[in-house]
């Protein structure tokens, strides 16, 4: 597969398995762009949540090749990766709240990360939180949190610094579908404003929530493209600024 300049992402007939077992992934090959949006679906035990592993380079593939912000991944020394880290945001099925931080805290820790005084990062933290409805949580700790409460302060944590790729895991399964549709349509801003979305879900009813969503589809470890999304560049417009 070549990939084009404005490539993002890219995987070459990658395989996983893990120890001696057959492979989760078979012959995996796709190319992601800035500003497209993907829905990863497929029965439990597809492999979804493999392909996120390796999306966000928490596991290594067995085979093939992966180049990610133009670089190959598969030649980087393991000191580099939290730099490729840092341009991706994750929101994992099982959450990963820092425990002893509160709301704030964890939603505050990306930026943070990346040197922005306190006095700045006060207002963006407070306003994606009251987006995702936990104005009134601020201050509690994840012990404290229901799971709907918890995956919402996921989100804020993986969207607050605007990354250039999102991915999520599930990312509406613990939330009402009031709040689901909200959270959408957070994606999809974001999406708007250049970064790269891919939501792994097996809840088809979400897929026509997002007219211009491409669909990838798992089976047992091999890739399907239903709507095209491996053989042709989405055409978005994406907001500058």
């Amino acid at each position: 597969m070549s990939a084009g300049a404005d490539s993002i992402v890219q995987f070459d007939n990658v395989g996983l398995r893990y120890g001696t077992d057959r492979e989760v992934l078979s012959d995996i090959s796709f190319t992601l762009y800035p500003g497209s949006f993907y829905f990863l679906t497929g029965a439990s035990g597809a492999g979804k949540t493999s392909m996120l592993k390796l999306l966000y380079l928490a596991q290594r593939p067995t085979r093939g090749a992966i180049r990610m912000f133009g670089q190959d991944l598969i030649t980087q020394p393991r000191n580099a990766l939290p730099d490729f880290r840092r341009r991706i945001g994750t929101v994992f099925q099982d959450f990963r709240l820092i425990p002893h931080l509160t709301a704030f805290d964890n939603v505050a820790l990306p930026l943070r990360i990346t040197g922005m005084s306190e006095s700045e990062l006060q207002k963006p933290v407070s306003d994606m939180l009251e987006w995702v409805g936990l104005e009134h949580r601020i201050d509690a700790r994840p012990a404290t949190l229901s799971g709907g409460e918890q995956q919402r302060v996921a989100i804020a944590r993986a969207v607050i610094a605007r990354p250039e790729i999102l991915v999520a895991d599930e990312p509406t399964g613990n939330v009402d579908p009031d709040m689901a549709v909200k959270l959408l349509r957070l994606f999809e801003a974001l999406n708007r404003l250049g970064t790269t979305v891919v939501v792994a879900t097996h809840d088809v009813h979400l897929l026509r929530k997002v007219p211009d969503s491409l669909i990838m589809r798992l089976d047992k470890g091999t890739l399907s493209d239903p709507t095209g999304a491996l053989r042709y560049p989405p055409r978005r417009e994406v907001v500058k600024g």
